[in-house]
């Protein structure tokens, strides 16, 4: 391991989306870390470093803990400011206006997906209609802030991106659980051809296995908490 990886390290587990969100921050900017699996009961370095949530995603920069994945994101952003590219939009009600969908997706999107995938309860159809219904507003927003370019960051992919794209297996892999179909080119064809580019990416491709990974997890152990046990956000 480098002197540099040591200096950064991850506390998660490879399916939760919060924790896809770092990993791909960090390839961005092209930031050596050391990825520490949280898998079972919570572990002592988790639970000391984030006492409040007990919570998955953890960033230990130099041994500091920074926790919550949208907060991440934007530290490391700040933190390797010099590295291109810029996360966050530099015009400041660009940048409150890709905060305002971030918290949109975080809000919608997991309750859905949870409902989906089956380990939490609820009606399926609902929250089928939910999800496409978020994505179907997500598909005017990218229209209107990407501005004809590939990504909702414009030339390259930023912030709410990551925050979007971090959801892309689980979207897939319920869309086989369930039998559903969201993310379609016939739903929402700017956004279909958008994630198709933002999981090619170098950055993206290695941090979101491919949909049959993420149901035979689902499969596996149904919820991230039985018996997994971590919780993530």
């Amino acid at each position: 391991m480098s002197e540099q990886a040591s200096a950064v390290r991850v506390i998660g587990l490879w399916p939760s989306p919060f924790v896809i969100r770092v990993l791909i921050a960090l390839k961005l900017k092209g930031v050596e870390y050391e990825f520490v699996e949280e898998v079972g009961k919570k572990s002592e370095l988790l639970l000391r470093s984030n006492p409040v949530h007990k919570k998955i995603p953890v960033l230990l920069h130099h041994g500091k803990p920074i926790s919550e994945s949208l907060v991440i994101v934007q530290y490391i952003d700040e933190a390797w400011s010099s590295a291109a590219p810029a996360i966050l939009p530099a015009d400041p009600y660009t940048r409150a206006v890709h905060r305002f969908w971030a918290q949109y997706i975080d809000d919608k999107l997991p309750p859905a997906i949870r409902t989906l995938r089956g380990s939490d309860d609820g009606d399926k159809e609902q929250a089928a209609g939910q999800l496409s219904g978020a994505l179907k507003l997500l598909e005017a927003a990218f229209v209107e802030l990407s501005q004809g370019k590939s990504y909702f960051g414009g030339d390259t992919v930023g912030y709410l991106d990551i925050a979007l794209g971090s959801h892309i297996g689980w979207v897939k892999a319920v869309e086989k659980i369930a039998g559903v179909a969201l993310l379609d080119e016939a739903k929402v064809p700017n956004l279909a051809a958008w994630a198709g580019r933002l999981c090619a990416h170098p950055a993206v491709a290695d941090s979101i296995p491919n949909a049959d990974k993420f149901v035979e997890f689902s499969v596996k152990y149904g919820s991230f908490s039985k018996p997994i046990n971590s919780g993530a956000k």
